[in-house]
């Protein structure tokens, strides 16, 4: 769990899976600690901290989010789950139960909400992959958060940013994901 040092203020909870945990990566180099250091350059009185585990589904985010917004009280929680549920082929549903329990719990402790959108790749078919893309956009209506339609936007493709497995981001393309995560958030912080 990274806890970036020298903001004193307010937290924001990243609340995420391996595409937030730095998987592969120096923690140092992840999008998550990259917004540490982009706060503390604007010298905003947010500290972050990451709470994100890979391999995370919703179930198991949702089974332990109340003792993270218990310890950590956060201004924000960057809730980026449920790429892990859409690899595994779980029921869009599901995922998206589980997704509004975390969101609902998240505002009742006072916390402003960004959700992280992810896609699947179309060899799940297009009416899975049609669905689980629309779960988070539905979501954020419903529950009036702010929203990052999709985590990996801008990276299409391109083999250069990614590791071996062709699903982690490389330390390259950590900088995309925080502009892209950036652009939800900063409205947020004001």
């Amino acid at each position: 769990m990274f806890l970036s040092v020298g903001a004193w203020g307010k937290t924001i909870l990243v609340y995420g899976d391996s595409l937030s945990a730095a998987y592969g990566l120096a923690e140092k180099h992840g999008w998550v600690a990259l917004l540490a250091e982009r706060l503390k350059r604007e010298r905003s009185d947010y500290s972050v901290v990451n709470a994100s585990i890979s391999g995370e589904t919703t179930s198991g985010g949702l089974s332990r989010l109340s003792k993270a917004l218990a310890r950590h009280k956060p201004a924000v929680l960057v809730l980026e789950l449920g790429a892990n549920d859409g690899l595994r082929g779980l029921p869009v549903a599901e995922m998206k139960k589980n997704l509004a329990a975390m969101i609902q719990q998240a505002q009742k402790a006072g916390a402003r909400v960004l959700l992280v959108g992810i896609r699947m790749p179309p060899n799940y078919g297009p009416d899975y992959t049609r669905e689980f893309e629309a779960a988070f956009a539905d979501l954020a209506k419903r529950h009036r958060t702010a929203l990052v339609p999709f985590l990996l936007e801008g990276m299409g493709e391109d083999l250069d940013k990614f590791q071996a497995d062709r699903i982690h981001p490389n330390e390259a393309a950590q900088p995309i994901l925080l502009d892209n995560v950036w652009k939800g958030l900063r409205p947020l912080l004001k």
